[in-house]
């Protein structure tokens, strides 16, 4: 098969389309024929050597831990009738998405529905599960005024459409004519370009009650400053670096800031990430949320990750082989 090897950490570079083995399954795995697998950021972290989430993976390795397809074969005490169906999967621990083939605990498999195509489905198991955990800090309805950072991206997209479908007035914030274009056309009530000076001051009339957070720094300053008694600052990225909202500030205003990754989302998930994928993957079988997609062939990998590096992506980015 061909697949995506990285034998040093450093730049995009180094990912290489290869020619490997192909993988076997193992009891309660089955293989995979990949349709589509995932990039995420922590893919780009653990190419140049960052351990994050994951600890850092002996070399060389093919990465990537999100793949949709079909599957081919299954090993020993895996039921049969897995076999064709279409399947989306995170792999959990263990890379290896980022190829023609993939091995996966049979145990983590969901059928994709049928209205999905297998990069959609990837974007609902990855980006569309971090959305209903987010969700969970929230009880939007009529009454909301949402601002969403980043909204041109993958999680951004789907917030900007379920706070839509529960009444919310919803203001998405992109950086750059195309992106704030591609914010109005998936629905924002104002689609506003964050690099243009004053675009704060727009929206003071507005008084937001949350603030949806991707981007820390400036922009997320500048948006929490906007929140009225009463809002939530609902913090899930901070590349331009985390805001630190002072607890004095919060009570002074009246107003809550959470980084709401990892143990706390959790937590309100019940420990079990699986509800979060189960109702991601319902609410686009029933129509409600639909994902945005950037699609990169296999063989350019490296493209991808140094698109996403740049913040010159839209969208959930897939590999397709």
């Amino acid at each position: 098969m061909h697949a995506i090897r990285l034998h040093a950490f450093g730049p995009a570079e180094n990912l290489r389309y290869e020619t490997v083995g192909d993988p076997a399954p193992g009891a309660h795995q089955v293989r995979i024929t990949v349709a589509a697998a995932g990039v995420h950021l922590v893919d780009t972290a653990l190419r140049h050597g960052r351990p994050g989430p994951y600890p850092l993976p002996e070399l060389p390795t093919i990465p990537g831990r999100e793949v949709a397809g079909t599957v081919e074969s299954v090993g020993a005490e895996v039921d049969s009738s897995w076999l064709g169906k279409r399947v989306v999967t995170h792999l959990g621990s263990a890379p290896g998405g980022y190829a023609e083939l993939a091995i996966a605990d049979s145990a983590r498999l969901h059928v994709i529905p049928e209205n999905l195509d297998p990069a959609e489905a990837i974007a609902m198991i990855g980006t569309g599960r971090t959305t209903m955990g987010i969700l969970q800090f929230t009880d939007l309805g009529p009454d909301s005024v949402a601002v969403v950072t980043a909204a041109a991206g993958g999680i951004g997209t789907l917030l900007v459409q379920a706070a839509k479908n529960a009444g919310a007035y919803v203001i998405g914030l992109a950086g750059g004519p195309g992106k704030v274009a591609r914010v109005a056309e998936n629905g924002a009530d104002l689609a506003v370009d964050y690099l243009r000076p004053g675009w704060d001051e727009r929206l003071r009339e507005y008084r937001p009650t949350v603030v949806f957070d991707a981007v820390g720094g400036e922009i997320a300053r500048a948006a929490v400053d906007l929140l009225r008694t009463g809002g939530h600052h609902v913090v899930y990225g901070f590349p331009g670096g985390p805001l630190g909202i002072s607890e004095r500030e919060q009570r002074e205003r009246g107003i809550t800031s959470q980084v709401v990754l990892g143990p706390p989302m959790m937590q309100r998930a019940g420990g079990d990430i699986r509800v979060l994928e189960d109702r991601s993957l319902a609410e686009a079988a029933a129509g409600r949320l639909r994902p945005a997609v950037q699609r990169f062939p296999l063989a350019d990998a490296a493209g991808a990750h140094r698109a996403l590096e740049t913040r010159a992506t839209m969208g959930k980015v897939v590999l397709i082989p």
